[in-house]
């Protein structure tokens, strides 16, 4: 690379921008990863693919409902609900 190239592209003003880049591509990564590797209905190797359709229906219970899922089960779907509160709720 040129140092024109250098000086254009790592600039302090662009560091958002690849954060931002680089963040949803580790986010499609691991999710890849994880359709790859967990997914009951993916199968890489020849062996597996010629099992067919298999009724296992706990394994795909197990993988619907992962550890993020059941973590926010149970939680108020706001982003912020102690603001939400203090300006929605009378005093």
């Amino acid at each position: 690379m040129s140092s024109t190239t250098l000086s254009r592209w790592l600039r302090p003003e662009v560091y958002p921008l690849f954060l931002a880049v680089g963040t949803a591509v580790g986010i499609c990564g691991m999710q890849l990863i994880r359709n790859i590797s967990t997914n009951p209905e993916v199968r890489v190797t020849k062996e597996n693919r010629a099992a067919g359709i298999l009724e296992n229906f706990e394994e795909g219970e197990k993988y619907a409902q992962h550890g993020l899922r059941k973590f926010l089960r149970n939680k108020s779907p706001e982003i912020m609900p102690t603001v939400n509160d203090f300006f929605s709720k009378p005093n």
